[in-house]
């Protein structure tokens, strides 16, 4: 039914008829800013005032990656926000702030920082012990809640000066910004919260924070690149065809000879191409595709058995200047229910609504496959999944035996239109 036959049995317009399609057009819009598989994921940042100084406080900023399996990885995460009078960091742990900014009215003590809008980020592996606390020096790279929790938290220790000296009198700070390391992070103002506690090693006293305030922010693939980063392909053992990513997926290939917006396998200097001089060099350098993806994920139905069926799933990495470590795989399949092994990868099934049990994250093995290389020889992972049949809904009839939706590292895949899967 096209649109002027749709539009053709509508009453005649009234205001109250108007409303309607419009409720109609924009209820079925998406900008992937809300992920229907993690629908609560979000990174918390709470601050913890320990102590009053004389001229402010000391606080410990702890941040929770609460999204199941997006993480932020290398270069890392930094953090900015924006004093509401003339606050000063005296000194950091855990931490360190990008720019120390204009401190000449400083004389004898020098502030750590004397910007308006401070950026922290994390310390690196292998600080000495006197600048560190918990949950630091992992630069920047936190893992999701679900693959490894204890990995997805990180600190720093702030000593806050020019600042109100108690509760009634302490300034939060406002428009804070989330970078990991990218742009996609939206945060909400900063809102007082319930004083933190917190429990003693020996769990035999409790103590609390004097003031708390918290922060949220969410995540959005439309926020953060202009393109999608990865797509699928599909195959099958009872048909010959391979359905491959859809053409100009992630972008198109350039017509101009002078382009090098990709890499031809065949050019003499592929190594010099690689390794660029350009001034980003986390920028993608992706190896010339009719997709043009930096990841593809391969799905191949492989064996069926009486009671069971096997899929084969491979991940090729096609971006020449980065490798992912503690890379993941969200797959959405009516079967997984009735995952029964799963060879070469762990895995975890997720249930984001709890009648619904259709979903799960896949990562690699760690030293066997929890690193993928960057493109090449070496530049792909592999492992194959065993479901159980269901007999009321198992069938390989009109691409039932493809996943419904695909993500990798918590960017959603461009699909294959069903109409393309090999029945």
């Amino acid at each position: 039914m096209g649109f002027s036959t749709f539009f053709s049995m509508l009453p005649k317009a009234t205001p109250c008829n108007l409303f309607l399609v419009l409720l109609f057009c924009t209820c079925f819009t998406s900008t992937d800013a809300y992920d229907p598989l993690d629908p609560n994921g979000n990174i918390t940042i709470k601050w913890d005032v320990l102590a009053w100084t004389p001229d402010g406080y000391v606080a410990v900023v702890t941040m929770n990656n609460f999204q199941r399996y997006r993480h932020i990885t290398y270069p890392g995460w930094s953090l900015g926000w924006t004093w509401t009078k003339k606050e000063v960091i005296w000194s950091m742990m855990g931490g360190q702030t990008t720019e120390q900014g204009d401190c000449s009215k400083f004389k004898g003590n020098v502030p750590h920082s004397c910007k308006k809008d401070p950026t922290v980020v994390d310390l690196l592996p292998g600080t000495p012990y006197n600048q560190q606390i918990a949950n630091c020096w992992k630069g920047g790279v936190l893992s999701s809640w679900l693959q490894d929790p204890t990995n997805a938290v990180a600190s720093f220790q702030v000593s806050v000066g020019n600042a109100g000296t108690n509760n009634r009198t302490v300034n939060v700070p406002k428009n804070f910004t989330l970078n990991a390391p990218g742009p996609g992070y939206t945060c909400g103002p900063a809102k007082i919260v319930r004083p933190t506690k917190f429990i003693s090693p020996n769990k035999r006293r409790v103590t609390q924070a004097l003031m708390t305030w918290s922060v949220t922010c969410t995540y959005s693939q439309f926020l953060a690149q202009k393109a999608p980063t990865c797509c699928v392909s599909l195959s099958s053992f009872y048909n010959d065809n391979i359905v491959h990513c859809p053409t100009c997926s992630c972008g198109c290939r350039s017509n101009s000879s002078k382009s090098r917006s990709c890499v031809d396998l065949d050019t003499p200097l592929l190594a010099t191409v690689v390794s660029g001089s350009g001034k980003n060099k986390f920028s993608p350098s992706v190896q010339c595709t009719s997709h043009m993806c930096p990841i593809q994920v391969h799905w191949h139905v492989k064996l069926n058995y009486k009671e069971y069926w096997r899929v084969k799933v491979t991940i090729t990495n096609f971006n020449y200047r980065m490798n992912y470590s503690d890379w993941n795989l969200v797959v959405q399949h009516p079967n997984f229910d009735n995952l029964t092994q799963l060879f070469g990868f762990n895995y975890k099934l997720l249930t984001p609504y709890a009648s619904i049990n259709d979903t799960a994250m896949l990562w690699g093995i760690k030293s066997h496959n929890d690193f993928l290389n960057q493109a090449g020889p070496k530049g792909n992972v592999q492992a194959e999944l065993l479901f159980r049949k269901d007999k009321a809904t198992f069938t390989f009839v009109k691409g039932w035996a493809f996943p419904r939706r695909i993500y990798f590292n918590g960017d959603n895949c461009v699909m294959p239109p069903p109409s393309a899967y090999p029945f």
